[in-house]
């Protein structure tokens, strides 16, 4: 029994599709065929019941499955802890971040950590779904906002303060509220994944939700930027996207009175799944990267 056919099984059977598995395993399909077909005849089992349109689980294979899995984690953890101990970090690693802050934040801090670590085989998926490490076939996650998951460990990178934001054409023109009542009637530009709920603001005896007119929703935080500078609504949003703006004079902060909960943004791996050293080696250098507080509230201290 080779470790390789049981890395494939158990990527397939994550993956849920040779395609897929063989994409992540950087192989060909027919390779993923061949690893898995010479696992079962040395099983004397069938492991996968194949269809042109998904692959399932037997339930030999259901079984299998578990102890599979953990025999390939801890081989690949000895292997990274050894790497570790001589200093050397290598093999591959998937993560998933936010589109805009892994375009705008997480890429310029992942370049100088791959110059560093050569051997490391990243791949990384910009997504702005609500995506789980462990399903997915994720190492870890990156997530901003608060982590209701119960099965995820989060590692605490920065913090994260949003603002109120408004376009100088736009406040010119309606107003800007001076407090949570005078908000509720101006017209809302939020976020999908929130919801009703995006507006959140803190207060003593637990958080305030002030519902605003319903102007725009959107799932991506440079388009509820840009329709802000745009005139089309206020928005509450993260510094880390506004920044620019708030220093071009493109947006302003509206002040209401009471300011949004204070907000973090982790770095996420599945409960019971012990860290490589590689990911431990890059949670700490996104910590040292974004610096506490983060650059990106340093840097527009003065319009906030």
């Amino acid at each position: 029994m080779k470790l390789e056919g049981l890395a494939t099984f158990v990527t397939v059977a994550e993956s849920g599709s040779l395609s897929e598995a063989a994409r992540r395993l950087r192989v060909s399909r027919s390779v993923v065929s061949e690893r898995l077909v010479e696992l079962e005849r040395s099983l004397g089992a069938s492991l996968l019941q194949r269809s042109t349109r998904k692959v399932s689980l037997t339930e030999d294979g259901a079984a299998f499955l578990a102890r599979a899995a953990r025999i390939v984690r801890d081989v690949q953890e000895a292997a990274a802890d050894l790497a570790e101990r001589r200093g050397q970090l290598s093999g591959p690693l998937r993560i998933s971040a936010p589109v805009t802050f892994g375009r705008m934040h997480l890429g310029p801090a992942l370049y100088p950590f791959l110059a560093r670590y050569p051997d490391i085989q990243l791949t990384l998926e910009l997504n702005d779904r609500r995506v789980d490490a462990a399903s997915d076939g994720f190492d870890a996650v990156l997530r901003h906002g608060p982590i209701a998951d119960t099965y995820l460990v989060a590692w605490q990178l920065a913090t994260s303060r949003r603002v109120l934001v408004a376009a100088p054409a736009y406040l010119d023109r309606y107003g800007a509220p001076r407090s949570p009542e005078e908000l509720e009637g101006h017209r809302g530009i939020f976020y999908m994944h929130r919801g009703g709920a995006d507006w959140r603001f803190a207060q003593q005896g637990g958080a305030r939700i002030v519902r605003g007119r319903p102007g725009m929703v959107l799932n991506n935080g440079d388009m509820m930027r840009d329709a802000a500078v745009a005139g089309l609504g206020v928005a509450l949003l993260p510094i880390f996207i506004v920044g620019g703006a708030l220093r071009a004079g493109t947006l302003r902060v509206i002040d209401v009175g009471i300011e949004a909960e204070q907000e973090y943004i982790y770095l996420t791996h599945a409960d019971g799944q012990n860290p490589s050293a590689k990911l431990r080696a890059l949670g700490a250098w996104l910590r040292e990267a974004f610096g506490n507080p983060p650059y990106w509230e340093t840097e527009c201290s003065a319009y906030v």
